[in-house]
């Protein structure tokens, strides 16, 4: 993501910098939805940013309305390479880390005239007088007026946004009612503001789920030097969207057999424990607690989410609410990973189990 924003400068999870390569792989499965839309990229350096490169490169295979990219002021590798867009004596181009601009491509031409739009006509934007740099009034923050103003603008929003302000920047989105497509984590999808979203179908996993990523990273952090610049990798990367994906109409296969000795039932819930996906049983239609990786497959046509098996979450559909103190001061001994709110249940050996952050399901 191009920076963090406001109480997030510090948080270096926040510096992470999408390849162009990554970017591709997710969205040429969205192309038909681009045509005749306004593209905003709200977390996004234009001198930096892969995602602009992208929608730059592509204005035209997309047949895009507008490109919008704000950038927030202090970006850490944000300015370092004002060559790419080339140089226009007819723009007064931000300080290093001292100023928040934002960039609007209306139209991207094939400037060098060899039947293609590439990097090397990019390089020719800020020279048509239908595109435009200026410097914003405020930081760049998402948050601000400036940008929101930008947001009600748009029609789709990509970007890697801020990991650490991921439920705000969502519940922005979603306040707005904007179509987006943002990179996150998968344990984003144990958030509560999140987990309530899904479950309502408003926001749903891309066709990159939960895949170690290599990212971009100032040159101070930990990672891998190449060509002069450094990654680093990232596990359990997914893609979020409420754009329409073939995924979501495809039906999981199942095969196993239920069997009361391979899915335990949790203590005092009506649930069974699934450990994989792929296993779960097809001819039981009770509730089920399967993975968070379950989002991958989920089709809401073959199943109904019941709820997250997660602290406040899981007491909502009656998880641990019916313990005894005295239970909860034993399960607690017996496993640290006790929490009232997390199903669990007892093996053969009578071992209490806690499973990591269940998904309650039934077959529709």
């Amino acid at each position: 993501m191009a920076t963090d924003r406001g109480n997030a400068r510090k948080n270096k999870s926040d510096e992470f910098y999408t390849q162009l390569v990554d970017i591709e792989n997710e969205l040429h499965h969205y192309k038909p939805y681009f045509k005749d839309k306004v593209v905003f990229c709200n977390c996004d350096d234009p001198f930096e940013s892969n995602f602009f490169k992208y929608f730059a490169m592509n204005f035209n295979h997309l047949g895009l309305k507008k490109l919008i990219c704000t950038c927030y002021d202090n970006s850490p590798i944000a300015y370092t390479q004002l060559s790419f867009l080339g140089v226009n004596e007819n723009i007064t181009y931000p300080n290093q880390y001292r100023h928040a601009y934002k960039i609007e491509i209306n139209e991207v031409a094939d400037y060098n005239d060899d039947g293609a739009v590439d990097l090397s006509d990019v390089k020719f934007l800020l020279q048509n007088k239908k595109n435009s740099l200026v410097h914003l009034n405020g930081n760049g923050d998402f948050r601000s007026d400036e940008c929101i103003n930008f947001l009600k603008e748009s029609d789709i929003v990509v970007t890697n946004p801020p990991f650490s302000l991921f439920r705000e920047y969502v519940m922005q989105l979603i306040e707005y009612n904007k179509q987006f497509l943002i990179i996150g984590n998968i344990n984003a999808l144990t958030y509560k503001e999140i987990f309530k979203l899904v479950q309502e179908q408003k926001i749903w996993g891309g066709y990159i789920f939960n895949k170690t990523i290599e990212f971009e990273v100032p040159t101070n952090y930990n990672g891998t030097l190449r060509n002069g610049k450094k990654f680093g990798k990232v596990p359990s990367i997914t893609w979020f969207t409420n754009l329409p994906t073939k995924k979501r109409s495809e039906i999981l296969i199942l095969y196993k057999n239920y069997s009361p000795q391979v899915y335990p039932t949790y203590y005092k819930f009506d649930a069974i424990n699934v450990n994989k996906v792929t296993e779960i049983p097809m001819d039981y239609y009770g509730c089920m607690g399967v993975p968070i990786t379950f989002f991958d497959k989920y089709n809401p046509d073959q199943f109904e989410i019941i709820g997250l098996g997660a602290g406040d979450l899981g007491r909502e559909i009656g998880i641990g609410e019916n313990y005894t103190e005295e239970e909860l001061k034993k399960f607690k001994a017996q496993n640290p990973a006790f929490r009232r709110g997390i199903p669990f249940y007892f093996n053969e050996q009578n071992e209490l189990v806690v499973p990591y952050a269940r998904v309650i399901i039934r077959r529709r």
